[in-house]
């Protein structure tokens, strides 16, 4: 079997914490943030954790976990 090469938009886009869960950030943050509350604002700092739906998707794009 040959190599299996790392999705690097995944790789820069996940983090996988130390008990395995795909973590994500949220989008929407850039654009017309004035007019959202400083508690949605605020929400756009957290990681969020992967659907159940998109794990195995993004595990297909990260053969290898993600580099340290």
């Amino acid at each position: 079997m040959p190599k299996l090469k790392t999705h690097k938009g995944a790789a820069r886009r996940f983090k996988i914490t130390g008990s395995g869960k795909i973590m994500r950030t949220k989008g929407m943050k850039s654009h017309f943030r004035r007019r959202k509350s400083t508690r949605v604002k605020q929400e756009f700092d957290k990681m969020q954790p992967l659907s159940a739906t998109h794990v195995s998707i993004v595990r297909r794009e990260l053969p290898y976990g993600l580099p340290h």
